[in-house]
Protein backbone atom coordinates (compact mmCIF):
# COMPACT_ATOMS: atom_id res chain seq x y z
CA UNK A 1 0.00 0.00 0.00
CA UNK A 2 1.14 3.14 -0.73
CA UNK A 3 0.14 5.68 2.03
CA UNK A 4 -0.12 9.37 0.92
CA UNK A 5 2.24 10.91 4.18
CA UNK A 6 0.79 14.46 3.63
CA UNK A 7 -2.60 13.39 4.96
CA UNK A 8 -1.60 12.58 8.33
CA UNK A 9 -3.51 14.29 10.23
CA UNK A 10 -2.69 14.89 14.27
CA UNK A 11 -5.68 13.38 16.39
CA UNK A 12 -5.32 13.89 20.00
CA UNK A 13 -3.18 14.44 22.73
CA UNK A 14 -3.30 11.95 26.32
CA UNK A 15 -1.69 12.99 29.40
CA UNK A 16 -3.27 9.71 31.48
CA UNK A 17 -3.36 6.77 30.08
CA UNK A 18 -6.74 5.86 31.50
CA UNK A 19 -7.87 8.60 29.04
CA UNK A 20 -6.61 6.92 26.09
CA UNK A 21 -10.06 5.94 23.49
CA UNK A 22 -10.82 2.11 23.08
CA UNK A 23 -8.23 0.92 20.23
CA UNK A 24 -9.94 1.31 16.56
CA UNK A 25 -7.12 0.65 14.65
CA UNK A 26 -3.33 -0.65 14.34
CA UNK A 27 -0.72 1.36 16.03
CA UNK A 28 3.07 2.24 15.48
CA UNK A 29 5.00 4.24 18.11
CA UNK A 30 7.55 5.97 18.48
CA UNK A 31 9.61 5.68 22.57
CA UNK A 32 12.87 7.45 23.25
CA UNK A 33 14.77 9.66 25.40
CA UNK A 34 13.74 13.32 25.59
CA UNK A 35 15.45 15.59 22.90
CA UNK A 36 16.25 12.20 20.48
CA UNK A 37 14.67 13.52 18.07
CA UNK A 38 11.38 11.74 17.67
CA UNK A 39 9.31 14.95 16.61
CA UNK A 40 11.58 15.88 13.75
CA UNK A 41 11.55 12.22 12.40
CA UNK A 42 7.62 11.94 12.70
CA UNK A 43 8.14 14.97 10.38
CA UNK A 44 10.30 13.82 8.00
CA UNK A 45 8.18 10.43 7.76
CA UNK A 46 4.79 12.77 6.70
CA UNK A 47 6.98 15.10 4.91
CA UNK A 48 5.45 18.04 7.16
CA UNK A 49 7.31 20.85 9.14
CA UNK A 50 4.82 21.13 12.05
CA UNK A 51 2.72 18.07 11.98
CA UNK A 52 4.65 16.86 15.10
CA UNK A 53 5.86 19.81 17.60
CA UNK A 54 9.61 20.17 17.42
CA UNK A 55 10.96 21.63 20.74
CA UNK A 56 14.70 22.81 21.69
CA UNK A 57 13.57 22.33 25.16
CA UNK A 58 14.04 18.28 26.49
CA UNK A 59 11.07 16.72 28.22
CA UNK A 60 8.88 19.03 25.43
CA UNK A 61 6.64 16.36 24.64
CA UNK A 62 4.62 15.09 28.37
CA UNK A 63 1.80 13.68 26.83
CA UNK A 64 0.79 10.60 24.40
CA UNK A 65 0.75 12.32 21.21
CA UNK A 66 -1.79 10.58 18.28
CA UNK A 67 -1.69 11.14 14.73
CA UNK A 68 -3.94 9.20 12.28
CA UNK A 69 -3.22 8.10 8.66
CA UNK A 70 -5.00 5.71 6.46
CA UNK A 71 -5.51 2.46 9.25
CA UNK A 72 -2.77 3.29 11.42
CA UNK A 73 -2.63 5.41 14.31
CA UNK A 74 1.15 6.56 15.16
CA UNK A 75 2.10 7.30 18.55
CA UNK A 76 4.43 9.50 19.75
CA UNK A 77 5.13 8.38 23.35
CA UNK A 78 6.91 10.76 25.69
CA UNK A 79 10.76 11.62 26.05
CA UNK A 80 11.83 10.04 29.47
CA UNK A 81 14.78 10.47 31.38
CA UNK A 82 14.56 14.46 31.30
CA UNK A 83 16.02 15.51 34.77
CA UNK A 84 14.65 18.64 35.15
CA UNK A 85 11.43 17.58 36.16
CA UNK A 86 9.80 16.74 39.00
CA UNK A 87 9.73 13.51 40.59
CA UNK A 88 5.93 13.12 40.21
CA UNK A 89 6.39 14.13 36.63
CA UNK A 90 8.82 11.65 35.77
CA UNK A 91 6.35 8.79 36.90
CA UNK A 92 3.68 10.04 35.44
CA UNK A 93 5.89 9.93 31.91
CA UNK A 94 6.69 6.65 33.29
CA UNK A 95 2.89 5.47 33.84
CA UNK A 96 1.92 6.83 30.30
CA UNK A 97 4.92 5.21 28.62
CA UNK A 98 4.28 1.79 30.13
CA UNK A 99 0.82 1.67 30.47
CA UNK A 100 0.47 2.15 26.89
CA UNK A 101 3.11 -0.73 25.97
CA UNK A 102 1.82 -3.80 28.35
CA UNK A 103 -1.90 -2.50 27.12
CA UNK A 104 -3.55 -4.81 24.73
CA UNK A 105 -3.85 -2.38 22.23
CA UNK A 106 -3.04 -3.43 18.68
CA UNK A 107 0.91 -2.21 18.76
CA UNK A 108 2.49 -3.45 15.73
CA UNK A 109 5.88 -2.16 16.15
CA UNK A 110 7.86 0.24 17.93
CA UNK A 111 10.75 2.48 16.67
CA UNK A 112 13.40 3.34 19.62
CA UNK A 113 15.32 5.84 18.53
CA UNK A 114 18.70 6.08 20.27
CA UNK A 115 21.13 9.10 19.81
CA UNK A 116 23.72 8.17 17.16
CA UNK A 117 27.00 10.57 18.70
CA UNK A 118 26.40 8.69 22.03
CA UNK A 119 26.43 5.67 24.23
CA UNK A 120 22.77 4.74 25.08
CA UNK A 121 21.19 6.21 28.57
CA UNK A 122 20.74 3.59 31.11
CA UNK A 123 17.01 4.42 30.32
CA UNK A 124 17.66 3.42 26.83
CA UNK A 125 18.84 0.19 27.80
CA UNK A 126 16.02 -0.18 30.39
CA UNK A 127 13.57 0.57 27.21
CA UNK A 128 15.27 -1.14 25.29
CA UNK A 129 15.46 -4.76 27.51
CA UNK A 130 11.75 -4.40 28.25
CA UNK A 131 11.04 -4.55 24.22
CA UNK A 132 12.62 -7.41 24.10
CA UNK A 133 11.52 -9.37 27.09
CA UNK A 134 7.98 -8.39 26.24
CA UNK A 135 8.68 -9.75 22.37
CA UNK A 136 7.26 -6.65 21.10
CA UNK A 137 8.97 -5.96 17.72
CA UNK A 138 10.60 -3.03 17.39
CA UNK A 139 13.21 -1.16 15.05
CA UNK A 140 16.17 0.56 16.30
CA UNK A 141 16.54 4.49 14.67
CA UNK A 142 19.96 5.69 15.48
CA UNK A 143 19.50 9.40 14.91
CA UNK A 144 21.44 12.60 14.06
CA UNK A 145 23.71 10.19 12.05
CA UNK A 146 25.15 13.40 9.58
CA UNK A 147 26.38 14.75 13.08
CA UNK A 148 28.53 11.86 12.66
CA UNK A 149 32.30 12.03 10.57
CA UNK A 150 32.37 8.89 8.52
CA UNK A 151 35.29 7.24 11.11
CA UNK A 152 32.92 8.62 14.32
CA UNK A 153 30.28 6.76 12.75
CA UNK A 154 32.28 3.71 12.65
CA UNK A 155 33.50 3.66 15.98
CA UNK A 156 29.75 4.28 17.48
CA UNK A 157 28.50 1.08 15.57
CA UNK A 158 31.00 -0.79 17.05
CA UNK A 159 30.65 0.60 20.49
CA UNK A 160 26.84 -0.19 19.74
CA UNK A 161 27.63 -3.89 20.02
CA UNK A 162 28.90 -3.71 23.49
CA UNK A 163 26.38 -1.62 24.78
CA UNK A 164 23.21 -2.57 23.47
CA UNK A 165 22.49 -6.42 23.82
CA UNK A 166 21.60 -8.20 20.75
CA UNK A 167 22.64 -5.37 18.81
CA UNK A 168 23.76 -7.72 15.63
CA UNK A 169 19.76 -9.17 15.56
CA UNK A 170 18.38 -5.77 15.61
CA UNK A 171 16.68 -3.98 12.56
CA UNK A 172 18.76 -0.94 12.92
CA UNK A 173 18.48 2.14 10.63
CA UNK A 174 20.70 5.32 10.86
CA UNK A 175 18.46 8.57 10.22
CA UNK A 176 19.44 11.77 9.47
CA UNK A 177 16.99 14.66 9.37
CA UNK A 178 19.06 16.60 7.28
CA UNK A 179 20.36 14.13 4.37
CA UNK A 180 17.09 11.93 4.51
CA UNK A 181 19.03 9.21 5.16
CA UNK A 182 16.63 5.87 6.48
CA UNK A 183 13.55 8.11 5.82
CA UNK A 184 12.55 5.21 2.37
CA UNK A 185 13.33 2.61 4.60
CA UNK A 186 11.25 3.59 7.72
CA UNK A 187 8.07 4.11 5.67
CA UNK A 188 8.91 0.98 3.80
CA UNK A 189 8.54 -0.80 7.10
CA UNK A 190 5.20 1.13 8.10
CA UNK A 191 4.14 0.45 4.47
CA UNK A 192 4.77 -3.36 4.94
CA UNK A 193 2.41 -3.22 8.08
CA UNK A 194 0.03 -1.41 6.45
CA UNK A 195 -0.46 -4.17 3.31
CA UNK A 196 -0.50 -7.01 6.18
CA UNK A 197 -3.29 -5.37 7.58
CA UNK A 198 -5.09 -4.95 4.81
CA UNK A 199 -4.71 -8.25 4.14
CA UNK A 200 -5.75 -9.61 7.53
CA UNK A 201 -9.12 -7.81 7.30
CA UNK A 202 -9.76 -9.40 3.72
Amino acid sequence: MKLNYNKAEFTAAYGKFSQLPPPERIEIAFAGHSNVGKSTLINKIFNRKNLARVSSVPGKTATINFYGLENIYFVDLPGYGYAKVAKSEKERWADLIEGYLSSDRDIRLVFMLVDSRHAPTKDDVQMINYLIDTEMPFVLVLTKIDKLSKSEREKRMEAFRTEISCFDDMHVIPFSSQTFEGVEELRQIIEDIADDDEETDE
